[in-house]
């Protein structure tokens, strides 16, 4: 496994087992978190009708959901602590003739990689059930509900693609000025110092300014969105409260997760360029006299 490239394919290969059942974790948690909002709305209802039954299933489903999210992260922080130093030990190896700036710079991204498999990944995962389940059930009220949130997120993804390209050209650019980072602070000129930063704070204001113009499209659009269903639902026949609610909440909801998509593209446009970097053979560092023993 050495001689592969470092991947997000590979990460996982690192211990597939226990990564597969962190999945399994998100999944059962994400199908309670889907159920929410509808049990709420059933909740209401029973509550006006003096059935106190949908409150306690309600309340049963809160508990459980307490326990699988606490029980997740007790147990994924500890896989994938053990997978970011396979994999540092992995990048070490293939850095051992790279300067001291290069390889504290791949390293510090190559843990990028371990992170979003433990944070974005769970997300992910997250707003694609909940996408999905959320579109089903509004057509359930109505399908004119669920069609709306639906363009809406199509549109959200064009968005995201016609900015693809600049994300990927910042990202680069903020990475190779990082990779200069240990050398410049090495050195004795406070200037070369004081423009490295300059550097650095040009590339994450180009970064941020992009992102900030690209999710305030993208909420725009998803907020209509939103205010459309809530117009369409005086077209449902005598909608009850606890419907208006749930609609309003699901609808919502969609916002919520929709996000995660070119949020995750976004991640996902950055680990590339990091994969990349992390095979390729770097240049030998011009202190090393001989050859380090392995």
């Amino acid at each position: 496994m050495l001689n592969l490239p470092i991947t997000l394919s590979y990460v996982i290969r690192l211990n597939p087992i226990k990564v597969i059942f962190t999945w399994l974790m998100v999944l059962t948690e994400n199908i309670f978190l889907i159920l929410l909002p509808l049990f709420i709305g059933l909740a209401i209802d029973g509550v006006l009708a003096r059935d106190m039954q949908p409150l306690l299933i309600f309340a049963l489903i809160l508990l459980l959901l307490v326990v699988i999210s606490v029980a997740r992260r007790f147990y994924d922080t500890r896989v994938y602590g053990a997978i970011k130093v396979m994999l540092a030990q992995h990048v070490e190896r293939n850095l051992r003739r790279a300067s001291v700036s290069i390889k504290d710079a791949r390293l510090r991204m190559s843990r990028e990689l371990v992170d979003f498999l433990e944070n974005d990944l769970p997300s992910l995962i997250s707003a694609v059930v909940q996408l999905v389940a959320t579109l089903i059930i509004l057509a359930m009220f109505h399908l004119k509900l669920a069609l709306c949130v639906l363009a809406a997120g199509c549109v959200m993804l064009l968005i995201y693609c016609v900015y693809h390209q600049t994300f990927a050209r910042l990202n680069g650019a903020l990475n190779d000025q990082l990779e200069q980072q240990v050398d410049t602070l090495g050195g004795q000129r406070i200037s070369a110092i004081r423009l490295h930063f300059e550097s650095l704070k040009r590339c994450e204001i180009k970064l941020s300014d992009t992102e900030a113009i690209v999710y305030g499209l993208i909420f725009i659009v998803l907020f209509a969105a939103v205010l459309i269903n809530l117009w369409m639902v005086g077209h449902l026949l005598e909608p009850t409260v606890g419907q208006v609610f749930s609609i309003l909440t699901y609808s919502l909801e969609f916002v919520e997760t929709a996000v995660m998509l070119p949020i995750t593209l976004q991640t996902l446009s950055r680990l590339m360029e990091i994969s990349q970097r992390l095979n390729q053979s770097p240049e030998p560092s011009a202190q090393t006299d001989t050859p380090y023993e392995i």
